[in-house]
């Protein structure tokens, strides 16, 4: 069963396999060359990269990204859908392999194969950009470069991608033993992990690890102060290096949540245009003399590995929890 299954998955196993060999040469090429860059440069690293290895910089993000996704859809979604939809799966029910085999056996081996992809691509990917990685969290500028906790760099790093392909792998095999046709369980398959993906950055990560508060004052000089929604909302950002900021709240003179009093959008407001800077600034300064303050939420950058165990647990669980499924449902369902 296990060489069956073997022959019928190798050809998308050699494809995947291959790309990520070729872009781990490339990597090896490039990666000493930037270690050795960082060791003399440090934290200015980040104004130093040259522009290919900026481009593989963001390549190789894209890449661990995409990998689970692409496996969810083209290994996951077809495994069993596929032959639900054209009979075969009676063939080997027919010589006594019983159902529950023929589902773990192809489970296994293309869970296996799944986080053996994922985990070559972003080893390679981490290794190489760990220079960049180690300059931003020692303060170099973050503006071309992410911080290894922000949602686009944390899921392309680590051990978070492994579980991250599991999940998707049998996200989309559970998808197609229900829809039991490739192509829309292949559409819904991306569709669900991308929901997912949006999501867990947005309201699960935050709270896998105890957050960092620090209180800024609204004054110009100080930290950096930007607007949104038409003055109603205040963003600051402190200089904390390679940290995630999670959430902000204006506090009152009492130390007490509040909202942006209106006086400031009145103050910034001008007949036409943006207000100016010395305007802007004068309008801080006259919020910071009421006692307003901003209080910025981060996970600082020390909890980079405790938020990678904590998500990879969860997706390694949901991963398991929709074996279960999968196994009830052949059981159960699929005649």
């Amino acid at each position: 069963m296990i060489w069956l299954t073997w022959r019928q998955f190798r050809t998308q196993a050699a494809v995947v396999f291959a790309a990520v060999a070729a872009f781990a040469a490339a990597l090896a090429v490039t990666g000493p060359r930037l270690a050795d860059l960082h060791r003399t440069a440090g934290s200015s690293l980040v104004d130093q990269v040259s522009g290919s290895d900026r481009t593989l910089y963001y390549t190789g993000l894209l890449i661990v990204l995409a990998v689970p996704a692409v496996i969810g859809m083209f290994w996951g979604a077809p495994l069993i859908s596929r032959e639900l939809e054209t009979g075969t799966h009676y063939l080997a029910w027919n010589q006594g392999v019983t159902r529950t085999r023929w589902l773990a056996t192809k489970l296994g081996l293309g869970a296996a194969a799944s986080m053996t992809a994922a985990g070559m691509t972003s080893l390679a990917v981490s290794w190489w950009s760990s220079p960049i990685d180690r300059a931003v969290d020692g303060g170099g500028a973050t503006d071309t470069y992410f911080p290894r906790l922000d949602p686009v760099a944390f899921a392309a790093r680590g051990v978070v991608p492994l579980a991250h392909a599991a999940f998707a792998f049998v996200l989309g095999v559970a998808l197609g033993l229900v829809i039991r046709r490739t192509l829309p369980a292949m559409a819904t398959t991306f569709a669900l992990y991308a929901a997912v993906q949006i999501s867990a950055p947005l309201w699960i990560r935050p709270h896998l690890a105890a957050p960092d508060r620090t209180t800024v004052p609204i004054e110009p000089g100080g930290a950096p102060i930007s607007v949104q929604e038409g003055a109603r909302q205040i963003v600051a950002h402190p200089e904390v290096p390679g940290a995630w900021e999670t959430s902000q709240q204006t506090l009152n003179a009492a130390g007490q949540p509040a909202p942006v009093p209106s006086s400031f959008a009145d103050c910034l407001h001008t007949e036409s245009g943006p207000p100016t800077l010395q305007q802007f600034e004068g309008c801080l300064a006259d919020l910071g003399a009421l006692g307003y303050r901003q209080q910025v939420t981060y996970q600082p950058a020390g909890n980079f590995w405790a938020l990678q165990w904590a998500e990879t647990g969860i997706y390694l669980g949901l991963a398991l929890a929709l074996t279960g499924f999968c196994a009830w449902w052949i059981r159960r369902r699929v005649t």
